[in-house]
């Protein structure tokens, strides 16, 4: 074992120690579409681990085995200010960690949110005239680790500080009172973090020009965590899901959002030197900060494991590589087609377990293609399709650069369906043995 992942597995350990206090985190998640391509400031949520989600306007505490709400301020939905969404809902669009997906694509995250929003939200969100589904912002209510990473920052509380934020809250009044400057997500984000722990989270006159951005609400709970050594503190990166959407942008404050885009600060340096140089020093001085440093990669089982190191990454790439290059062993290329093709027209259902589905058209008939961990091997899907899948999910997860996307536990799981699904008649011992279903750094089991 690497010395150098002690520090993040001490962490994990102590994430599953039994505890009497819970938590509350900044959730920083990365932007995407338009404000990925102009600001790139992202959003940000609260998450509680010990308070729940009586109604997505009303707050209770958790019930054993529950695992907490995400509480945000959102702009036109319902009227309201907040909405309380519980978290597995809130990041994958499903009630358990066995129903998310393996892969998405736009047309399944559709579907899985507006199913999820006709059982749970149908009083917040109706349908429109007709049944159908009605536009608008509720859908960023729903799935957001389809869209985006999502970073964690948590901080643990007291059961009587969460008691009393639940009662502050549950009579407060909810009214939309969204600005883009004064009250946006990152301002909610200060006052609820700031009530369990006052000035934890504050604005940054030199970065953000004293606007509240997620960036900094995320950076200034780590820093008073550094003050404050008596509180248990964990950072965990919660990945994007693997998949067809577009991958998320790195998130930014506002002097960052300018100094690092290209569009903004080559005009600034042409005609306002004086304008660029300041943005620059404005950055260097209060607004570096990354947020994967030192952070855990959150499994949707609620494990949380060290992300693969650079060394890890090229090893288990060249061993997915070893076993895709032939085409007369592993049709790697026709697979990610066939799956790619299949999935953009299937459509989703459960299966007998509740756990999702996609239906395929395949001439006459109708085939099921199994979409999490639970049931992929399991479905009447050909087995180029199942491997498709699994092959795109590992191309994913192991491309270089941007935020961290998967752990060594984690990834071993999905070689382990890989090399299931690939069947002893379809490669030989050989190629079998490229993949690495053993310890790479060791070569045991």
């Amino acid at each position: 074992m690497r010395t150098s992942k002690i520090p993040l597995i001490l962490l994990a350990l102590l994430w599953f120690a039994p505890r009497s206090k819970a938590d509350v985190a900044v959730l920083l998640e990365e932007p995407y579409s338009y404000d990925g391509a102009f600001a790139g400031t992202g959003h940000a949520a609260v998450y509680l681990t010990r308070v729940c989600a009586e109604s997505p306007l009303k707050l209770r505490r958790c019930l054993p085995g529950e695992p907490g709400v995400v509480i945000s301020r959102y702009h036109r939905i319902g009227g309201y200010d907040w909405l309380a969404i519980p978290f597995y809902p809130y990041v994958y669009a499903v009630d358990n960690p066995s129903q998310v997906p393996l892969m998405a694509n736009p047309k399944l995250e559709a579907a899985l949110r507006d199913r999820y929003r006709r059982t749970y939200l149908e009083q917040i969100v109706p349908d429109l005239p007709g049944g159908s589904t009605p536009p608008g912002d509720w859908y960023e209510l729903l799935g957001s680790a389809y869209d985006r990473t999502l970073y964690a920052f948590q901080i643990e509380t007291s059961a009587d500080q969460d008691d009393a934020f639940i009662e502050h809250y549950n009579s407060a009044p909810n009214s939309a009172a969204y600005q883009l400057v004064s009250r946006n997500c990152a301002d909610f984000v200060r006052q609820a973090v700031n009530f369990y722990h006052p000035k934890a989270v504050r604005r940054s006159i030199v970065a953000d020009l004293g606007i509240s951005t997620p960036k900094h609400s995320a950076k200034s709970l780590a820093q008073y965590s550094k003050h404050h050594p008596d509180l248990q503190f964990t950072a965990f990166v919660i990945p994007q899901v693997p998949g067809s959407i577009r991958r998320s942008r790195p998130v930014r404050g506002l002097m960052e959002s300018v100094f690092k885009a290209k569009k903004y600060e080559l005009p600034l340096l042409v005609f306002y030197p004086a304008v660029a140089g300041g943005f620059a020093a404005a950055y260097i001085a209060e607004g570096r900060f990354n947020p994967a440093h030192n952070a855990l990669i959150f499994g949707t089982n609620g494990e949380l494991d060290a992300p693969l190191s650079a060394q890890e990454r090229r090893s288990y790439s060249k061993a997915l590589a070893e076993v895709t290059r032939s085409d007369s062993e592993v049709k790697a290329n026709s697979q990610l087609a066939a799956w790619r093709r299949l999935s953009s027209t299937a459509k989703l259902q459960p299966d007998l377990n509740g756990e999702p589905v996609l239906s395929l058209n395949s001439g006459d008939s109708q085939l099921q293609l199994g979409l999490t961990r639970e049931n992929i091997l399991n479905g009447s899907a050909p087995r180029d399709v199942v491997q498709g899948a699994l092959i795109a999910r590992l191309h994913d997860e192991l491309r270089s650069g941007g935020a961290p996307k998967t752990s060594d536990a984690l990834l071993m799981q999905d070689w382990k369906l890989l090399n299931t699904s690939l069947g002893p008649e379809t490669v030989s011992n050989e190629t079998r043995n490229r993949l690495p279903i053993r310890d790479l750094k060791s070569g045991t089991d």
